[in-house]
């Protein structure tokens, strides 16, 4: 029983090394005056909405899956992104740490097979939305570009009064 707790320990620690990412506080990493983002998926994904509760549904892997039954890979800013910050409070309502130890929690009872793909900028975020098919993440608005398809969120789009990510 001792090797199962020893490996088990291993794994925890090397969950936890990977998730942490860089140690940056929210409020670290906070600026003033920060924009909309934009809930953005794969150009196949065949949505052309979510309501509030279904994006948190997926941002928090209880919905797996898209109406078509294809996977949803989850793409997230790292701790040091701006709008990671709008995402933890608005969709999570968790701290940095408390989203830690959510998908460390979820890995361990073998509810998610792996937690969110961390994406160190926009541009790669961008990059790997139009390339793996059924992914979602979110960009600033202003980081939006023609290749990627938004999702309004209740109907709306970032800017429009209500929009629950402005």
């Amino acid at each position: 029983m001792k090797g199962v707790d020893i490996v088990r320990s291993t794994v925890l620690a090397l969950v936890m090394i990977a998730a942490a990412g860089p140690m940056v506080s929210s409020v670290d990493a906070q600026t003033e005056g920060a924009e909309a983002v934009a809930i953005v998926v794969h150009p196949e994904v065949t949505i052309d909405g979510l309501s509030f509760d279904q994006l948190k549904s997926i941002f928090l892997a209880e919905q797996q899956h898209w109406p078509d039954r294809s996977r949803i890979t989850l793409l997230v800013r790292a701790a040091i992104a701006p709008e990671r910050d709008l995402i933890l409070s608005e969709i999570y309502g968790m701290t940095e740490d408390r989203y830690r130890q959510y998908w460390i929690s979820k890995m361990f009872r073998s509810e998610v097979a792996s937690g969110p793909k961390i994406v160190f900028s926009t541009d790669m975020l961008r990059d790997l939305v139009t390339v793996i098919p059924g992914s979602i993440g979110f960009v600033p608005v202003s980081e939006v570009g023609p290749d990627l398809k938004v999702i309004p969120i209740d109907g709306m789009l970032p800017g429009d009064e209500g929009y629950p990510l402005n």
